[in-house]
């Protein structure tokens, strides 16, 4: 026996701002999160822009807990109160947090503790790191302090897969509900990697975005010919996801139904995308759902404004729709946040989810100058109108991780 699984809370922070509403405002006005950025130490790096949040996240932890943990996982946190609170979840017997979940995805985990033990080693030679260095560089801490503060103590899992990373988080999350090992999960994603050490990492991939002198805000262009690729970004998305048992018998106010989930591994190269890999995945969340490629209305895509990911994903979307394709709303709102790795699945569902309950895809912004290898609706700079019955969020990672999500507008 199978379960349906809903959706009834959400929360997030990014450059956009520290709430859900504002990534949604900000994806629909084409407002970008993307700031001038400045190190005072650590490794040198020639990167001048990045999708920073620049609002001091509030501190919702003891002075202990607070020093504990890395950055990452105070997002994690931030992020999971303002699901919580849209859920109305309180209360818990201890019987049913036996059977609530943490799944919890980072690409990253504690990079900016990471950071600071080597400028305190090498640079400042303290002779010493922080007690609490281990906490905060573990990439389960995130997954731990949720667990811990709210309680939950059935499944707490991490998953580190890349770009893939809460995407993959949601998805096992939204399968142990399905299956019934699970009742309600808390599950999503948070990065927090824009310090020296990861930016000169990325650089030295020559992956990043030439900065548009004129416009900085504006150097990430997915789809477009004269795309460079992505800006970093940094943020956290979280959802309440619930049997619809669960739900209805305590009255939640249900936002929307996952129904598929597929996943693959292209197994062809660690970094270039293989399509016949991507289309697998997103095969899989459409037999999952139990729908026809003609059913879905929107696509949240990965697009990260890379020459060959941005091609390669068309050509996933050609495969796998075929004349529907051109029928497709497709959008990537990395344009305006940056990519958040480990959270942009969550990030990216997050966006998508509430596009479908306003009946309006947001645009990818930027696109100005499309890439005619780029031939689908991808919806450039102006918001569009539309019914969503079902939507679709895609997730392509590093080491060929492929996720595609699929959420149905729900309806009593």
């Amino acid at each position: 026996m199978t379960r349906r699984v809903v959706i009834t809370g959400m929360g997030a922070i990014s450059s956009l701002g520290m709430d859900a509403s504002s990534q949604f405002e900000a994806a629909l006005a084409t407002r970008s999160g993307v700031r001038p950025l400045v190190f005072t130490s650590g490794a040198p790096v020639t990167t001048t822009h990045a999708a920073t949040i620049v609002e001091p996240i509030p501190d919702h932890l003891d002075r202990t807990m607070t020093s504990m943990f890395d950055r990452v996982s105070h997002m994690a946190w931030h992020a999971s109160l303002e699901a919580l609170a849209q859920s109305g979840l309180s209360d818990l017997s201890e019987a049913d947090k036996n059977r609530s979940g943490i799944f919890w995805g980072t690409g990253f985990g504690g990079a900016g503790t990471v950071e600071q033990s080597y400028d305190d080693t090498f640079l400042k030679q303290k002779g010493r790191v922080r007690p609490f260095t281990v906490i905060g560089v573990m990439a389960n801490g995130p997954a731990a302090l949720l667990s811990l503060k709210t309680g939950f103590n059935g499944p707490t899992l991490t998953y580190s897969t890349a770009c893939a990373s809460s995407a993959h988080a949601l998805g096992e999350a939204y399968r142990q509900i399905k299956h019934g090992y699970c009742d309600r999960a808390l599950a999503g994603g948070s990065e927090a990697l824009i310090h020296s050490g990861p930016v000169a990492a990325w650089e030295a991939l020559r992956t990043l975005a030439t900065i548009d002198a004129d416009h900085p805000e504006r150097s990430c262009k997915p789809f477009s010919a004269n795309r460079s690729g992505f800006m970093l970004g940094e943020g956290g998305a979280s959802f309440v996801l619930e049997s619809l048992e669960a739900a209805t018998a305590r009255g939640a106010t249900i936002l929307a139904e996952l129904v598929g989930y597929g996943v693959s591994a292209d197994a062809v190269h660690i970094t270039k995308p293989d399509p016949q890999g991507q289309a697998r995945a997103v095969k899989q969340a459409l037999a999952d759902a139990g729908i026809t490629p003609e059913a879905i209305a929107y696509v949240n895509a990965h697009g990260t404004a890379t020459q060959v990911g941005d091609i390669a994903e068309t050509e996933t979307l050609k495969l796998v729709f075929g004349e529907h394709a051109k029928r497709l709303a497709i959008s990537s709102t990395k344009a305006i946040h940056g990519h958040t790795f480990g959270a942009a699945g969550a990030l990216e569902l997050l966006i998508t989810v509430m596009a479908q309950r306003a009946g309006v895809a947001p645009p990818t912004a930027f696109l100005d100058e499309p890439d005619p290898s780029c031939d689908l609706d991808y919806v450039p700079n102006q918001p569009k109108d539309l019914e969503m019955p079902y939507a679709m969020s895609n997730s392509f990672a590093f080491g060929g991780a492929n996720v595609a999500l699929i959420t149905k507008k729900y309806v009593e």
